[in-house]
């Protein structure tokens, strides 16, 4: 008898992510033994993922659990781990904007949803928050289609497009768009803004943490003193918005402003939170997107903002830029966010089973 207990998977490429996909079927569900599998899984607990299928950066090691949901809305289930790369921890609080764009494909490909025709809806809640979305899928001939001509900065190359539509993203997490009540606050002598919109984050200006806001991924990772300055600003930060303690957890993330430079709207450097983004965040794009789009927060000075909705924001990132499409209505110090769009690409790069030590799951 092997002393490997296989599990069938999908490897997939979601948006500028990467990870395993599971059916919820085939996983325990004990959430300390469930943890235990995926670490072994990615191999979490060495920079490289050496002893498993992580790729050692926090966009590589992002674990989407599928399974038909008995929501009378929704027709998938989407729950998330997130799965540190060095510490041996895995993180449920939250979910993943650029993985959500393998769920439709996924989902497909599992038997969970029958195509429709040339384009195939999946209506998509997240366990994690609640969330819900809409993913477009193209669906000729009966099968889902990853060749085709959409680009996304941060990936090479051009595939079908995903459009993903984003629903009741206000309050994902706190149930409030402006958790600590306050447009902005101060922390360490720092101003921050403090949102919550599909993703809790703290905004803060490039400037005022030391940085011109251009610098590479490589350049920042490497700033140890930027990394202590943003983490004890988002350990408080996080009691402010009723997170409690935040210091093994990836929510709120942490996101810098400065201006555009190359024709978006805000340049914007993004933190997972303890490692650099390769370029932006899809869930937590529409939080950045909002805080861009409402006077008096952190964003003032930095942009022109644009007038009316639907509204169009473009975030530039390291690797070019992500576009937000954002209908809301503001009102005061207060924002409803009715619905958000992005568009994604997702690839099927392998398929079969992955092997975990049997001893883990008995």
């Amino acid at each position: 008898m092997t002393d490997q207990r296989a599990i069938p998977f999908m490897f997939m490429r979601g948006g500028t992510s990467r990870g395993p996909v599971f059916k919820a079927s085939d996983l325990p569900e004990d959430r300390d033994t469930l943890a235990a599998l995926l670490i072994s899984a990615v191999g979490s607990g060495h920079p490289l993922n050496i002893d498993g299928v992580g790729g050692g950066n926090a966009v590589t090691t992002k674990v989407p659990i599928l399974s038909p949901s008995d929501d009378d809305w929704a027709d998938i289930d989407y729950f998330f781990a997130q799965v540190q790369v060095e510490d041996r921890l895995v993180d449920f609080s939250a979910t993943c904007g650029n993985m959500l764009s393998t769920v439709g494909p996924a989902s497909i490909e599992m038997g969970y949803i029958a195509p429709e025709g040339e384009t195939t809806e999946v209506k998509i809640r997240s366990v994690n928050t609640g969330a819900r979305f809409v993913s477009t899928v193209q669906t000729p001939d009966g099968n889902v289609k990853y060749e085709g001509d959409a680009a996304i900065d941060g990936v090479p190359g051009t595939h079908a497009p995903i459009k993903l539509r984003f629903m009741k993203v206000v309050g994902s997490k706190t149930g409030k768009f402006l958790p600590t009540g306050n447009l902005r606050d101060t922390f360490d002598g720092t101003e921050v803004t403090c949102m919550d919109v599909t993703m809790p984050c703290v905004i803060g200006r490039a400037s005022d943490f030391g940085i011109t806001g251009y610098e590479t991924q490589k350049e920042l990772d490497a700033n140890k003193g930027l990394f202590a300055k943003m983490e004890s600003i988002r350990l408080q930060a996080g009691e402010a918005m009723g997170l409690g303690d935040v210091s093994k957890s990836v929510v709120p993330k942490f996101g810098l402003f400065s201006p555009a430079k190359n024709g978006g709207t805000i340049s914007v450097r993004y933190f997972m939170p303890w490692q650099t983004h390769p370029t932006c965040a899809a869930t937590s794009s529409q939080c950045l997107a909002a805080c861009a789009l409402t006077p008096g927060t952190i964003s003032d000075g930095l942009l022109d903002r644009p007038d009316g909705t639907p509204a169009t924001i473009l975030i530039e990132h390291p690797l070019g830029a992500i576009e937000v499409g954002i209908d809301y209505e503001l009102t005061g110090d207060d924002m409803d966010v009715r619905s958000a769009e992005i568009l994604r690409t997702a690839r099927k790069l392998a398929q079969g089973e992955i092997f975990v030590s049997s001893e883990i799951w008995e």
